[in-house]
């Protein structure tokens, strides 16, 4: 399915919204950027694609042509479900708007979200994106990446949201991921302790050659 997708364009054939229907959204996830790029905008409005299976470059990309396909519509009721699928791509400015707009989100949607859009999200922005699907997030607290969203989270403000999540963080205190070293090996350690043991020789040595010579 690449190299044919790849024959097309190298073709001078145009990505647009036929071609993107026939490639649909089981092949989306092959266009590699330059072949991304080449999608018109305006296409995304007649195409039916969901790039929330493809990596995050590809719904990067798509998302923002996506935005501004749809965004002579960016005030109607039917805006949110036209940029849904592609919303694995929108930054925290965008779903923090969308908090406003009473969209009703799955919690399915938003844990497709972006990983550092989501983390920027507090809990009423959530509570604004998810509306009437709310009480739906509880089931989720346990699954990433909701479970490290939680997380991240005041306990008193997930507490507000009156859905029984808990692992949020306490007053007066933080949560600190602390890397993993693992310890020098005793090896290491010795040859260490020996380079410090031997130091003052190799200095008063180095010493004594810069003196006679």
């Amino acid at each position: 399915a690449s190299a044919i997708i790849k024959r097309y364009v190298d073709l001078g054939n145009a990505l647009n919204a036929t071609a993107l229907n026939a490639i649909g959204t089981k092949y989306v996830c092959l266009l590699n950027a330059t072949e991304l790029n080449m999608i018109d905008s305006s296409s995304l409005k007649l195409a039916s694609l969901n790039p929330s299976a493809c990596s995050q470059l590809t719904k990067d990309i798509l998302y923002a042509k996506a935005k501004r396909a749809f965004s002579d519509q960016h005030y109607l009721p039917a805006y949110y479900e036209l940029i849904e699928p592609y919303l694995g791509g929108a930054p925290g400015v965008d779903l923090r708007a969308l908090s406003k707009d009473n969209v009703n989100m799955n919690v399915s949607t938003l844990a497709k979200l972006r990983r550092d859009t989501l983390m920027s999200l507090t809990p009423s922005e959530v509570q604004g994106l998810l509306g009437m699907n709310l009480g739906d997030l509880q089931k989720w607290q346990n699954k990433s990446p909701i479970r490290e969203w939680v997380q991240m989270q005041k306990q008193s403000e997930l507490d507000k949201l009156h859905v029984g999540l808990t692992g949020g963080t306490q007053e007066g205190y933080i949560n600190i991921v602390t890397p993993k070293y693992s310890s020098p090996s005793s090896a290491s350690r010795g040859t260490v302790v020996m380079t410090l043991h031997l130091l003052p020789a190799l200095l008063t040595s180095f010493l004594m050659m810069s003196v006679l010579s």
